[in-house]
């Protein structure tokens, strides 16, 4: 125990990523000053100054390392970011809530036959590519669950990335904790009325693409993109856990919840 019987800081040693814009360059330079600055490697814990984007790469970066990331707003919109505040900073990583999130893991193959695997915090997303609309088959644990879906694309999301691009599509927001993924169609033209499905977090999700050399489609994990793509695998990563600092009251499931009575 520390001196006076108080618990010992378990974040002295912080790292400070920028996303590189003025703003965020200037944030950083201030509080490096007041705090120190090492390598993320040797970090307690990685402040991540920008926006959504800065926290997704970070997110990527520092899959396997085990650390806290805390991020701070310097972007435009932050819904995964905390306010920009210089002062405090070591009191409010401590008081802060963590939130553990596991990301998808997609193995994809080519139409000739290459394979690409990649991880995503947010979501997979197959897209058409040209003006042709794509024609997918969707299995679910082996199980045919949709012969043909004809659509511009479809999406499988998490629940910390189902604010994002999937509720953009019309697809439902999950609360954070819940053991499901959401798969939703965007823009389908056949079957006109489906919205979409939710499916348990352990299924193992495969979409292949018909007609591939006439209609195209690429797939996305997060910012990681493919294209021509023949069929791909997703299912959640289990095994990797991913550690969100965000101050009391503003945690990311409360900010789920919120989005939930938006309009």
């Amino acid at each position: 125990m520390a001196a006076g019987g108080d618990a010992p800081n378990p974040f002295k040693k912080l790292a400070f990523l920028s996303s590189g814009t003025p703003q965020a360059e200037e944030a950083r330079g201030r509080l490096v000053e007041k705090y120190g600055d090492i390598p993320p490697e040797d970090a307690d814990c990685i402040v991540a100054l920008g926006g959504d984007g800065l926290m997704l790469r970070t997110l990527h970066n520092y899959m396997d390392s085990g650390k806290p990331i805390y991020g701070m707003n310097r972007g435009s919109v932050g819904f995964l970011m905390n306010q920009y505040r210089e002062s405090g900073l070591r009191k409010r990583l401590i008081e802060a809530k963590a939130s553990i999130i596991h990301p998808l893991l997609m193995n994809a193959t080519n139409v000739r036959g290459d394979e690409f695997s990649a991880h995503a915090i947010n979501e997979v997303s197959l897209l058409r590519q040209t003006s042709q609309v794509a024609k997918l088959r969707i299995l679910i644990n082996g199980q045919e669950r949709m012969p043909e879906l004809i659509t511009d694309g479809v999406l499988l999301s998490t629940p910390a990335g189902s604010s994002a691009y999937n509720l953009s599509a019309n697809g439902p927001i999950l609360p954070l904790d819940s053991p499901l993924l959401a798969l939703t169609p965007i823009s389908p033209f056949r079957p006109r009325r489906w919205r979409g499905a939710l499916l348990p977090d352990a299924a193992k999700v495969r979409i292949e693409v018909l007609e591939p050399e006439k209609r195209p489609v690429s797939v996305v994990a997060d910012h990681d993109e493919f294209r021509d793509l023949a069929f791909v695998d997703i299912e959640m990563d289990h095994d990797a856990d991913l550690v969100l600092l965000h101050d009391p009251g503003h945690s990311l499931e409360e900010r789920i919840l919120r989005e939930q009575f938006g309009y």
